[in-house]
């Protein structure tokens, strides 16, 4: 677990003044990693978003190469000096200053993509208020499958279509059986949903054949973006027994342009507790630092905007809220030793998907599957609009934030992306 130092004081300050307002997500103490490209250049640049602009690190003479996955690859202390290092230089009053200013960029004037090259990606489903309340749509009686307290579920998703926040995607299609056929058809999606999830980005890669434990787990992790995993639900309700997702999950995924690192999350550690009752996990998923503070308080949003809403200037609805550290079931910790258990190795930029965050009330599901009782009750937004489903031209934002008081406030950005129409 990573440690509160210098880089954390809630009194620091930048001589970058828009790192210093109080609702900015990118203040001194977050620094974001992601990959940034100017107007006239192809090439990709590793950068670190403070306020309103993006720190170009090769620039600055803090890396010696554009490869985010090999910077992600870095051991602890390294990693920590480097941090350090871009801490120190963009504080008030550093003798950096001279620098690091003319490798600063405007983020209004870069292109961002998606932070690293993934190269695996899993996805996972540690959400047990939105597993209970899915479960509870197909099997009223008995919504949890007796593996779920035992064992994080996943599946192997596709890396090749996650996409970068701002990156639109056209409306899949596949085979559906409509209500009361006896034959599927093809067609385009017509049941098509969000997910509000997070992803964890693998950095430390481990050997085949060599498990990571517990006690290391989080060693191997670079750090946590906001993450939308698209669903077309009537595809998926056709296709996934019994091996589970395919076409419905793999046509797009869209993820939030920053990473923000664990060394950053430390001050927003809790305490990891099952419900009293619930089976305590097997040895090799369970050690005394994750049951001290194996959880994380990132607060989470989804708003969606319609057309209409874009076109009448309304930033759009917040239909969901909920909180990752109340509603996790597994830490990602314990995703990391699960996943390599059986001999299996991950990769720098590995992408682990939390799955479905929502919580247990009215206004926290994460997605439109649970908040309209599967399409049943149609969810009523602001302007009168109503929505069982996304509709053409519907876009959905995800955000996320750390807060604590006397604690400066640290946030993810923007996961965004618009629902176009479908192609044949």
């Amino acid at each position: 677990m990573t440690t509160i130092d210098a880089t954390h004081d809630p009194t620091l300050e930048s001589w970058v003044a828009s790192a210093n307002a109080a609702d900015t997500d990118f203040p001194l103490q977050n620094l974001p990693f992601g990959r940034f490209r100017r107007a006239d250049d192809s090439d990709w640049c590793i950068g670190v978003a403070v306020g309103d602009q993006v720190l170009d690190l090769r620039q600055a003479g803090l890396v010696d190469g554009a490869d985010m996955n090999r910077l992600m690859r870095l051991a602890a202390e390294p990693r920590k000096a480097l941090r350090h290092a871009i801490s120190e230089g963009l504080r008030e009053g550093s003798a950096m200053r001279s620098r690091f200013e003319p490798a600063l960029v405007a983020q209004s004037e870069v292109e961002m993509g998606v932070p690293c090259d993934v190269r695996d990606y899993t996805d996972f489903y540690v959400g047990i208020h939105h597993a209970t309340a899915v479960g509870k749509l197909f099997r009223p009686d008995n919504p949890l499958l007796p593996n779920y307290k035992h064992v994080p579920i996943g599946y192997h998703g596709r890396a090749s279509t996650i996409n970068a926040s701002g990156h639109d995607f056209r409306r899949p299609a596949g085979q559906l059986m409509p209500p009361g056929a006896t034959q599927p058809e093809l067609k385009a999606c017509e049941r098509l949903d969000y997910e509000l999830e997070l992803g964890i980005f693998i950095g430390r890669p481990n050997p085949q054949g060599v498990p990571i434990p517990m006690e290391q787990a989080e060693e191997h992790v670079f750090g946590i973006a906001l993450f939308n995993d698209w669903s077309a639900r009537d595809i998926q309700s056709w296709e996934y027994q019994p091996l589970g997702p395919f076409l419905s999950k793999n046509f797009a995924s869209t993820v939030s342009p920053w990473i923000v690192t664990t060394e950053a999350l430390a001050p927003f550690r809790r305490a990891f507790e099952r419900p009293a009752g619930d089976p305590q996990p097997l040895p090799y998923l369970d050690s005394e630092a994750n049951r001290a503070q194996g959880a994380i308080d990132i607060g989470l949003e989804a708003w969606l905007q319609t057309p209409a809403m874009r076109a009448a200037g309304h930033a759009g609805d917040c239909i969901a809220r909920s909180n990752y550290a109340q509603v996790a079931y597994w830490t990602m910790a314990q995703l990391v030793a699960h996943h390599t258990v059986n001999g299996c190795s991950l990769g720098a930029g590995d992408l682990l998907g939390s799955g479905t965050l929502s919580g247990p009330g009215p206004g926290q599901c994460g997605s439109l599957l649970e908040a309209t009782q599967g399409g049943k009750q149609a969810l009523t937004l602001s302007n009168g609009e109503q929505r069982t489903f996304l509709q053409d031209g519907d876009a959905i934002i995800l955000k996320g934030y750390c807060s604590r008081d006397g604690l400066r406030r640290i946030g993810f950005g923007e996961c965004r992306a618009t629902v176009l129409p479908y192609s044949s």
